[in-house]
């Protein structure tokens, strides 16, 4: 069995800072990424489909552009690659299910048509629970992503391909969507970078939905510096999408450097030591990771929201019938295309009534405002991480989704958050904390989570990678 224990590993700031000195071609890097897909990905299965051929004749286009001076930015000739719902033309799109091996898509999700403005190479299609959210299901075509710092343990969903990938290194950046923590809950159990943006924010034109509602695309990367650059290139206006915002978009990387001196954080605690009780390993992460941020020069104090399962009820009574709308009938009609957990979860969707929904999105406007007025005082929240990686059989065992979710708050509001890595179990696996910005404000976020990140050493660590 061999191993790789590679911490050398660019960031996708370094990479692109060696392309333009000439250090590094865009071919070569591509290259590197695909040498590591296949040496090290078939036991963790992150990927669904490899467009090798399609990359490398990307990156040697990026290569020409730039030998004739047409530098398109960062993100030129910077491999990534998106979650198994996102529309690249020529490809199929499965959204992780049987039901779509043969759909194959026309034209470019939005975020990839930017992408690709932008002179990135897109690698493949990542996995995902079967559209966004059969979870854990050894049934489907494909195997289940396994998390690389614990290959026994589940990595999250339902973007479970590129949290392995980034975290893997097998892409430096990847997209995938946020339904109630499908971005952090990966970004937290694999130990990368993944924000949530604002609803609203970034297009979802050419993407599988579950969740018109709450659904949110964003990036997934292994600093907060390559997030701030990613967004950069997908967030704004999308007259194809139409929810789409129309907020300005800021440098998202300007205020990076600024720091955390004289920033009020408001701290809510009450989610990991009372709503959901988490473990001692969680609890001493994030009383080390608050203090960092008061040594920053951050002044920290007490908020409090509504409790977890008030969040969890209506973004259930919500999502359930947004979901069987879109394939509830394909299900009854060919249930042999479907897996038999994305099918039982998404049954009662047909159930509940128009009174309940209503219900329910009236519920969730008044916790928009009540997360508003606690923001009001605050220049970000910050609360703990999902909590660290279970057993991948433990989770594959699970008939229903857990409906209390550290992560669902921001989901049902809509409002920006970002999981960033803060330590490790003492076996090694990773823990997070989440940040939280007034809606439109991720720069916020950014800046507050890059002061964080830069006092630490938790990037400097990579997971250890087997051949099989």
């Amino acid at each position: 069995m061999r191993t790789l224990r590679d911490d050398s590993t660019p960031t996708m700031l370094e990479a692109a800072a060696q392309i333009t000195r000439g250090q590094l071609t865009a071919s070569q890097l591509t290259q590197n990424c695909l040498d590591r897909i296949e040496r090290y990905d078939g036991p963790l299965h992150s990927f669904i489909t490899v467009t090798a051929e399609r990359a490398l004749e990307r990156a040697r286009k990026a290569d020409r552009e730039l030998r004739e001076g047409h530098y398109r930015g960062l993100l030129h000739g910077i491999p990534y690659a998106v979650k198994d719902v996102y529309q690249a033309a020529g490809l199929a799109t499965t959204g992780g299910s049987r039901a779509f091996l043969q759909n194959i898509a026309e034209e470019d999700a939005t975020c990839v048509t930017r992408l690709d403005a932008a002179g990135a190479v897109l690698l493949g299609k990542l996995a995902t629970h079967e559209l966004t959210y059969g979870g854990v299901d050894t049934a489907l075509p494909w195997l289940p992503a396994c998390n690389p710092w614990n290959r026994a343990r589940d990595p999250g969903g339902s973007s479970s391909g590129a949290g392995v990938a980034v975290a893997a290194g097998f892409c430096l950046a990847a997209l995938g969507t946020d339904t109630g923590g499908s971005i952090r809950v990966p970004a937290a159990l694999c130990g990368v970078v993944g924000l949530k943006p604002t609803y609203a924010r970034v297009s979802r034109h050419g993407v599988m939905l579950n969740s018109f509602t709450l659904d949110h695309c964003g990036p997934m990367t292994w600093t907060v510096a390559d997030c701030a650059a990613v967004l950069q290139t997908i967030a704004g206006y999308d007259e194809k999408d139409p929810g789409s915002g129309t907020a300005p978009v800021p440098d998202f990387s300007a205020a990076l450097s600024r720091g955390v001196k004289g920033m009020h954080i408001g701290v809510v605690t009450s989610f990991w030591q009372r709503d959901l009780p988490a473990e001692k390993a969680v609890t001493d992460a994030m009383a080390t990771a608050l203090d960092a941020l008061r040594s920053l020069g951050a002044s920290l104090s007490e908020a409090e929201l509504a409790p977890l399962a008030q969040y969890a009820n209506p973004k259930v009574t919500i999502q359930l019938p947004e979901i069987f709308s879109i394939y509830g009938e394909d299900a009854r009609l060919h249930p042999e295309l479907f897996g038999p957990k994305f099918r039982n979860r998404i049954a009662p969707g047909g159930k509940v009534s128009a009174v309940d929904y209503l219900r329910a999105q009236r519920r969730r406007l008044e916790l928009i405002e009540q997360m508003k007025e606690a923001m009001a005082r605050v220049d970000v929240l910050v609360t703990a991480g999902t909590y660290p990686a279970r057993s991948l059989v433990e989770v594959a065992t699970e008939s229903q989704l857990n409906k209390v979710e550290i992560t669902v708050p921001f989901s049902v509001t809509g409002f920006p958050a970002l999981s960033l890595c803060i330590g490790f179990t003492p076996d090694g696996l990773p823990l997070a904390m989440q940040i939280i910005g007034r809606p439109f404000e991720e720069a916020t976020i950014l800046r507050v989570a890059h002061a964080y990140e830069s006092a630490t050493t938790w990037r400097d660590r990579r997971p250890q990678l087997y051949d099989r």
